[in-house]
């Protein structure tokens, strides 16, 4: 687009945004944010920016999140003033706790009537400083380049976050003489230059490895926002350090991988939840100690010395004070570790060093696998997303929240930024509006929504979003008419009193679902052709949603119960013949 002298403060939002990279927004109009909407149409016609109009404002912040996730580059969501931005609360909470950069662009009431409750006013600034990493509001149309290059800058700095930028109308609409501000004429004074790493830390770390006989890598979501994969497995394989992850790590590592451990956690695998609870040593790079991946935290690792390595110094020892503290870049942390040990000549390998350990887990493995439960005829949410991983190692996966989650985490091996799932937030919701946000990221990739009956009804009017443009994405729903993790609770903590747990009644038929937003819509109801049915799901070209009706009462196993450590999991079953190779499958029923 061509300057003039003078131009509106919506002309300088729009030219900024792309300026900085923005080539889609994901949104919803409303009065207050029209003069941003009204020159949003002119850059379209150009083709300079593509809107992605979206059915409701928690869909466009999810749909925002979900192409932040799986490109790693900022997301952008246009919302108006009052119940507009208010809608985006929630999805800003869910960014920001799984540290996903995102910029939320909000219309305001004029600046004459902020503070008159005038109609559709509302401080978003308030309401969500909370759960931003740095807001604004901008009063002169001058600011607003500058405020831009700061809101990008900001949300992908250190341990990434989102940004709310609230633009009053007439700020929209004010001309003034335009100048573009850069990032790189930035200087924050909040966002100082990581340290690089002393010598003496990396020295205190090479010992502690070197003494090692049971270390452990418990890699976090801090890793794959930093790209770390490919770093953190030449260090795991030059030291042969086992590596387990949290729900938001998932993807640093190949799972068929001989160190995978799998997730560990209230739903983690055995044998990693066995490992944390025996190492000697934990290496946490990018994980900020969770209480649903430490269980009881005065009996996480508790016989180990710990490494802590993330860009954010207020997850250094905030839940528990490591042997050695790093603040830094997960990815430059660990090439400057590999850089020092290979300099040292006593650096060595510790392949023999650690042999018997790795031996030990792998009886673990096969004494504790992974179960499938399989009957003649029902179906078992465990079967379908074994087979859908196996159809689909390259596809982008998101969630909704729930069992079904837990089981994707357990079943899905997935590649880095190919999981996108609410971890800290456990947004019901998430999954079907962060798939759209996924395929606009990746057009030319498979893309699958992994949901639940419950959580699919909180969102489902993003169908009408995947019909508008033509999204090729699959929905698999995992059908047990349930909340089934609130049932599974309910049952197991609760006397079975399943308080408004059921969601049978009132439930749509889904495939007419699917078919009243022309999609197409399957359904299945046993195992009979089950990969049959998953190949045509996969392989249909265009946007397609399976109805899975399971077994209702399956519950999710391994699962730390609240107050317990993750070495006492309920729904273990010992194998005393374990499988001899992958495709060997012990069965098992493990509900009631």
């Amino acid at each position: 687009m061509s300057l003039s002298n003078s131009v509106t403060g919506a002309f300088s939002l729009i030219d900024s945004l792309v300026r900085n990279g923005v080539s889609h927004i994901f949104g919803y109009p409303g009065g207050a944010i029209l003069p941003i909407y009204d020159e949003l149409f002119r850059w379209e016609e150009n083709k300079l920016v593509k809107h992605i109009l979206c059915r409701h404002e928690q869909g466009a912040v999810h749909a925002a999140d979900g192409y932040a996730r799986s490109s790693g580059k900022v997301g952008i969501c246009f919302a108006t003033s009052g119940p507009g931005a208010t809608n985006l609360v929630t999805g800003i909470a869910t960014a920001q706790i799984d540290s996903v950069p995102m910029i939320l662009i909000t219309g305001q009431v004029a600046r004459p009537f902020i503070g008159t409750d005038a109609f559709q006013e509302v401080d978003i600034f308030g309401i969500t400083l909370p759960i931003v990493k740095h807001s604004y509001v901008v009063r002169d149309p001058r600011d607003m380049s500058r405020i831009v290059a700061e809101a990008f800058y900001i949300a992908k700095h250190g341990r990434p976050g989102t940004v709310l930028i609230d633009i009053p109308k007439d700020v929209g609409l004010e001309k003034f003489s335009y100048n573009f501000t850069s990032q790189s004429n930035l200087s924050l004074l909040g966002c100082k230059p990581l340290k690089p790493v002393k010598k003496k830390h990396l020295s205190k770390m090479l010992e502690l490895v070197q003494q090692s006989n049971q270390p452990l890598l418990y890699v976090g979501g801090g890793a794959i926002s930093s790209n770390a994969s490919n770093v953190i497995l030449k260090f795991a394989e030059r030291f042969q350090i086992p590596i387990t992850t949290t729900l938001m790590g998932k993807g640093i590592i190949d799972e068929k991988h001989s160190l995978s451990l799998g997730m560990l956690g209230m739903h983690g695998t055995a044998y990693a939840n066995f490992a944390v609870s025996e190492c000697d040593l934990l290496i946490a790079l990018g994980a900020r100690f969770d209480d649903r991946v430490t269980g009881k935290l005065d009996e996480f690792a508790c016989n180990a010395q710990v490494i802590h390595i993330d860009v954010d110094t207020a997850e250094v020892g905030k839940n528990r004070i490591p042997n050695v503290a790093i603040v830094g870049d997960i990815t430059t942390v660990i090439k400057d570790f590999l850089i020092y040990s290979d300099d040292l000549e006593e650096s060595i390998n510790n392949s023999e060093q650690t042999s018997s350990w790795k031996q030990r887990i792998n009886v673990w493995k096969k004494q504790y696998p992974l179960l499938i439960p399989k009957q003649l005829s029902l179906l078992s949410a465990q079967e379908i997303l074994n087979i859908v991983s196996e159809l689909s190692p390259k596809a982008y996966y998101t969630t909704d929240v729930g069992q079904h989650q837990m089981w994707a985490a357990q079943f899905l091996n997935v590649l880095p930024r190919h999981w996108m799932s609410s971890s800290g937030l456990g947004t019901m919701g998430y999954g079907l509006p962060a798939a759209i946000g996924v395929q606009i990221a990746n057009p030319n990739s498979k893309v699958i929504c992994i949901s639940g009956d419950a959580s699919f009804q909180m969102n489902l009017q993003e169908l009408a979003t995947i019909a508008q443009y033509n999204l090729p994405i699959k929905i698999l729903v995992i059908n047990n008419k349930w909340q089934g993790m609130v049932r599974q609770w309910q049952q197991a903590f609760y006397g079975e009193r399943y308080s408004h747990s059921n969601m049978e009644k009132g439930s749509p038929d889904l495939v007419k679902l699917a078919q009243s937003f022309r999609l197409m819509g399957l359904e299945i109801e046993s195992r009979k052709n089950i990969k049959e049915v998953l190949k045509l799901f996969y392989n249909y070209h265009g946007p397609v949603l399976l109805d899975c009706k399971v077994r209702e009462k399956e519950n999710c196993y391994p699962m730390v119960a609240p107050g317990k450590s993750n070495s006492q999991m309920i729904g273990l079953v010992k194998h005393s013949l374990p499988p001899t190779n992958q495709k060997n499958v012990k069965i098992f029923t493990n509900s009631k």
